[in-house]
């Protein structure tokens, strides 16, 4: 059987430009010679994750860790390698993407379905439960530019779960929700697990990376520093993390 997710020799670096310019015709008479540097985000990876895997994803900040997800979920291209990835994917990556704020939350959901690649039909049939999870029914018919953070989780969320996906890629997003709604994202993941589907989350929680991952992978400077059981992985990082950070 295919592996869910293929990463081969994968390279991604991001130009950083440091001046920072008090005028734009100072801006413009330097533009030649602006300093700029390479910044090396993720260096020569190989990663396999294989069809139902629950795998977590850990590092500290700027460890280059939401940039692996990017990768996988087809938003950043890497400057050299390969990605594969077997089976329909759903990502929630940033609060908000792909919403159009001028639209109705109901609206979105067709806008975002479109996006993923269903049909009309195939998004009506999930409608309902899409909005039941997404708790937002009395909402549902105002423009989402004026739902909170928390309700733009909710909404993403239920649409990435409820649409069928055999691959969820969740980028720390859970973060923003209450405790009630957390944990029904939890124990949806968990029913995702049992139905054999892939999931790759990035998380500074380690509780829930605990809870739900059979796999995690800890990753430092573009790195793979350890990749294997949640707990052993999380002794590891926790063990070089100073005390004040637990």
């Amino acid at each position: 059987m295919k592996p869910a997710i293929q990463l081969t020799d994968i390279t991604k670096t991001f130009l950083m430009v440091h001046e920072k310019q008090t005028s734009l015709k100072s801006a413009i008479l330097s533009f030649r010679r602006t300093p700029s540097q390479k910044l090396l985000a993720i260096k020569s990876l190989n990663l396999t994750i294989d069809c139902g895997e629950t795998v977590a994803i850990i590092g500290r900040n700027g460890s280059g860790k939401s940039t692996l997800l990017r990768i996988i979920g087809r938003v950043y291209k890497p400057n050299g390698g390969n990605v594969e990835v077997n089976g329909r994917m759903s990502t929630m990556l940033d609060l908000g993407a792909g919403f159009h704020p001028e639209l109705t939350g109901r609206e979105n959901i067709f806008f975002n379905g479109a996006i993923m690649g269903l049909s009309t039909a195939q998004i009506k049939s999930r409608i309902d439960l899409i909005i039941n999870f997404s708790e937002l029914n009395e909402f549902i018919d105002t423009p989402i530019k004026t739902y909170s953070a928390g309700m733009l989780m909710r909404l993403g969320f239920a649409i990435a779960v409820e649409t069928g996906p055999d691959i969820l890629l969740i980028d720390e997003v859970l973060a923003v929700g209450d405790a009630a709604f957390q944990e029904k994202c939890y124990d949806r993941i968990d029913s995702f697990k049992a139905d054999g589907r892939t999931i790759v989350f990035v998380t500074h929680d380690l509780e829930a990376a605990r809870a739900v991952a059979t796999r995690t992978i800890w990753f430092d400077k573009g790195e793979i520093r350890a990749d294997g059981k949640t707990n052993d992985v999380i002794g590891e990082y926790l063990a070089t993390v100073p005390a004040h950070h637990h």
